[in-house]
Order: structure tokens, then C-alpha cells, then sequence
């Protein structure tokens, strides 16, 4: 019996080391996109790239830094649901089973995408290979990078949903952890349904732009609430 609370107790500190891990790294990659702003599409005012990208060189690496901690953050979520799954209550692993499942999906999708960015994009234009760029490059408003992002983050944030069955029960802390994984999908798909309307398939990045800030905040919030609550299951 001493043995398996020893565990659990290992189990707990872990998962409350990742918590914050995941909030310090997710606020780190906020703030270092928000400096590095798209010089493409419909956000750019001035000395803005146009097709075919090829002239984007200039930008390296300043606006490719972000995406190693972006990859860094796919796979903590990866860890941090995990450990959500081990601190589930039996009868409600099934809906953590399936957050984990999301999240292994939006993890490979994303890592992926940044991947080829940093990978294949970068040493493409240093060495002048710039064929079939256009449609990968990160500057393109509508290419596939952009694409990749926006489903990426939307199952990340399907992946919390799902997870919502596991925090119910009576107090504040698990109440606010509910709400965030409610509001951050309906927040995102209340978005993608407007932004649809208003510009139908030639919507750009603005929806990535949306989804990928509520997706960062919605980290950063449920991370440090799961943190106290995992701080709090340590002590009993």
C-alpha cells in the first residue's frame, strides 16, 4: 500500500512539474510569434513578400525561431495529457484515452509542419532550391503551412474538450479548468464559422492567426490551474 502511494505521489509531482513547464514554454513561444508578425498576407502594411516567397531569405532566422519552442509545446501536450490520463479517475480514463488520442494527432501534424519549415525551407533558400517553396513557405497567407497549423490546433483544442468529463466534481479550481477547455473550442469554432462567412475559402491566415492565439492562451491557462490542482493532490 506504501508503495503504490509512493507512486502515485511521483505521479502527481511529475505531472505538476509539466504543467508548469508547459505554461513557461507555451508563454515563451506566445511572446517570441508576437514579435516576429507575418510580412505576408492580409496583416502586412509595408515591405510585404509576394508569390513565389522566393525573396524571404532575408527573414532567416529571425522568423523561424518560434518554431523550435512551437515543437517543444506540441510535445509536452503530448506528456501533459498523459499524465492527465494517470490522474483520471478510473471510470473517466476512457474520455482521457481519448484526449490523449487527439493530442497524439495534433502533435504529429504540428511538429510535422514546423519541421519542414526549419528543415527543408530554410536550406532550400540558402541554397537557391526554391522550387515548389511557394506552397510550403510559412509567408504564404493560403498555402500549406497555414493549413496544417489550423487543424493542428483545432484537435488540440478537441483534445482538451475531451478531457472535460474528467474535472467534473464540486470547487472553483476544477470548475475554471472546465470552463477553459469549454470556452477554447467554442470560442474556435464560433471564429472559424465567422470568419467562413465573411471570407469564404479565401479566408488567409486570419483564422490561424485566431486559432493558434486562443489554443497558446487556453495552454497557458490550463496549464497553471492544472499545476494547483495537481499541487493540491500532492498534499492529500
Amino acid at each position: 500500500m506504501r508503495n503504490q502511494k509512493n507512486r502515485e505521489k511521483v505521479v502527481i509531482q511529475f505531472s505538476f512539474f509539466v504543467a508548469i513547464t508547459m505554461a513557461i514554454v507555451t508563454f515563451i513561444t506566445f511572446v517570441i510569434a508576437i514579435l516576429t508578425p507575418p510580412l505576408s498576407g492580409p496583416f502586412c502594411k509595408s515591405s510585404c513578400f509576394e508569390y513565389p516567397y522566393t525573396d524571404v531569405i532575408s527573414r532567416f532566422p529571425r522568423d523561424y525561431i518560434w518554431m523550435y519552442p512551437a515543437m517543444l509545446v506540441a510535445l509536452l501536450f503530448v506528456v501533459l495529457m498523459i499524465c492527465i490520463h494517470h490522474y483520471a479517475e478510473n471510470e473517466k480514463k476512457i474520455f482521457s484515452q481519448i484526449g490523449l488520442s487527439f493530442a497524439l494527432i495534433s502533435s504529429i501534424i504540428l511538429i510535422a509542419d514546423y519541421f519542414v519549415q526549419v528543415s527543408v525551407i530554410q536550406p532550400g533558400l540558402l541554397k537557391g532550391e526554391t522550387e515548389g517553396i511557394a506552397m510550403l513557405t510559412q509567408f504564404n497567407p493560403h498555402g500549406v503551412f497555414i493549413a496544417l497549423e489550423e487543424i493542428g490546433y483545432l484537435i488540440m483544442s478537441i483534445s482538451f474538450f475531451s478531457i472535460v468529463p474528467v474535472f467534473y466534481g464540486k470547487g472553483g479550481l476544477r470548475k475554471a479548468i472546465r470552463m477553459t477547455f469549454i470556452t477554447g473550442l467554442l470560442l474556435i469554432v464560433f471564429s472559424l464559422i465567422l470568419v467562413s462567412i465573411k471570407f469564404g475559402i479565401m479566408r488567409e491566415y486570419i483564422f490561424e492567426v485566431i486559432v493558434i492565439s486562443i489554443v497558446w492562451l487556453e495552454l497557458i491557462i490550463s496549464s497553471i490551474l492544472l499545476s494547483i490542482e495537481f499541487r493540491r493532490a500532492m498534499k492529500t
